[in-house]
């Protein structure tokens, strides 16, 4: 097994395009093109307690992302369906983006071994990174916490909470 990318700031960006819950594709280059900062963050499953607590975050701290120019995505390996009922339930106010075949986890490596209860498995890091409309990434973390890690982005990024 060979261990996981290590991206970090400075570094360019893995280049994807991945559709969303509803089948739309969002290209990195093409947000790059229109001088769009992209928040793309990776998290464990759908409608879970820790991933619907950082999701509502996002949705609730939208207004003021928008005014940056900033993108939110967020990823995991659920389907179409899955995160469609997780946007609807949640009223979520950004996309989604499928990767069921962990090509994105891999490239950004999020897909790494996790240990519970003493157990390890492969799984996802809860992470997130910011990509500059250069395509370097500007920040990043891997193993974020779900609670607080929005707040905690914003101030990274000069946005009074």
């Amino acid at each position: 097994m060979t261990s996981p990318v290590d991206l970090a700031p400075g570094m360019q960006a893995p280049r994807f395009s991945c559709t969303d819950q509803d089948g739309k594709t969002h290209d990195l280059q093409t947000y790059l093109d229109q001088g769009k900062t992209v928040i793309l963050y990776f998290y464990p499953k759908d409608s879970t307690p820790g991933c619907t607590t950082q999701a509502c975050d996002f949705r609730d701290n939208m207004a003021m992302l928008n005014q940056g120019d900033h993108v939110v995505l967020g990823v995991s390996k659920d389907s179409e369906k899955s995160h469609r009922n997780f946007i609807a339930k949640q009223e979520l106010n950004f996309p989604l983006l499928m990767d069921e075949d962990l090509a994105l986890h891999n490239a950004f490596g999020t897909w790494r071994m996790k240990m519970n209860y003493g157990r390890e498995y492969m799984g996802c890091s809860r992470s997130t990174f910011v990509i500059q409309p250069d395509g370097t990434i500007g920040w990043c973390r891997y193993n974020v916490k779900a609670k607080g890690h929005v707040s905690m982005l914003m101030r990274e990024l000069g946005f009074e909470a």
